[in-house]
């Protein structure tokens, strides 16, 4: 049996995906339909924002371009392979492509929903929290984390996981002032400091933009029932109702990332093939997946390649 999985957005350029969005019929005709949804051209504006230098956390065009190629990905994938999949799932911003590919939202509501609500983060994360930023490491496994964390709270120094991505790579939110600490107590306990982000999510010091979001962006989405189940991130339940998918999608805001409990669902579920389909350096890739499964790593230019049409169950 087989799942789709979407990863969480990573860094991008436009260059990237431009062809595939061009060229690729699934994905032209969802740039389309973003592109009505939206008011504007979606690769135009991309193509401005990369030339103003307007990276920050994602621009507006990255992250609806990521949506869009995850879900062309995904189209192209079940249909080119006949998959019937059992389940999908998304890590953090994936969790909305896999809602999409679920059944349970609209891909022009998803597009204006991902706009406001980027919009809204954008605007709060300016003004409240500027001083927290989070840091992502590996080769550091559970019971040395909570040495460190509990040296951090012995010191009086706020913290908070975001991200559980495998057994021992996670993403730990702190002060900015407590970084530099922070990284050579990594690396003093054999781990390995790799990037710092900025706005940091997934922590419940954020109430205040969940509120928000779910009073002023989602409160008039008619979200549906999935027509498969969606793997929450947050604690590897299965999604089943449009209720649930509503609440899983507003809980990205305050609740961390648990990659190795939706491995351990698609695993009850009986899934021994995972195809992630997106732009992926990291979700697909961890050894908590590579263990558990044969994982297709479904990009543009696999779908761009031409190739002979096979059936994978």
């Amino acid at each position: 049996m087989s799942a789709i999985v979407f990863p969480g957005i990573g860094p991008a350029q436009l260059a990237d995906s431009a062809r595939f969005m061009t060229a690729q019929p699934v994905a032209r005709r969802l740039v389309a339909e973003a592109d009505q949804a939206l008011g504007y051209s979606l690769i135009d504006r991309y193509r401005e924002a990369e030339a103003r230098g307007d990276q920050g956390a994602f621009p507006e065009p990255a992250r609806i371009s990521f949506l869009v190629t995850c879900l062309a990905l995904a189209e192209w994938a079940v249909a080119e392979h006949g998959l019937e999949p059992v389940a999908c799932a998304g890590a953090s911003f994936g969790g909305t492509a896999a809602v999409v590919r679920s059944g349970a939202l609209p891909f022009a509501d998803a597009v204006v929903m991902t706009a406001e609500w980027g919009r809204r983060a954008d605007a709060y994360f300016a003004r409240e929290h500027r001083d927290i930023v989070t840091q992502s490491f590996a080769r550091v496994p559970l019971d040395r984390l909570a040495e460190i964390r509990g040296e951090l709270d012995a010191r009086g120094e706020w913290n908070a996981v975001a991200c559980h991505v495998d057994r021992d790579f996670h993403m730990l939110s702190v002060r900015e002032g407590v970084l530099e600490w922070l990284q050579k107590r990594l690396r003093a306990a054999g781990g390995l400091p790799l990037y710092s982000m900025r706005p940091p999510m997934h922590s419940d010091v954020f109430g205040a933009l969940r509120e928000e979001i779910e009073s002023e962006v989602v409160a008039d989405i008619a979200f549906s029932d999935p027509a498969i189940p969606v793997v929450s991130d947050h604690d590897g339940s299965l999604v089943e109702t449009a209720a649930g998918v509503r609440t899983m999608l507003l809980d990205a805001v305050t609740r961390p990332v648990r990659w190795p409990l939706v491995v351990d669902t698609l695993k009850g579920l009986g899934v021994e093939r995972v195809h992630v389909t997106g732009q992926d350096a990291l979700w697909g890739r961890v050894a908590v997946m590579t263990d558990a499964f044969e994982v297709v790593a479904v990009r543009p230019e696999t779908a761009m390649r031409p190739r002979r049409r096979s059936v994978i169950a």
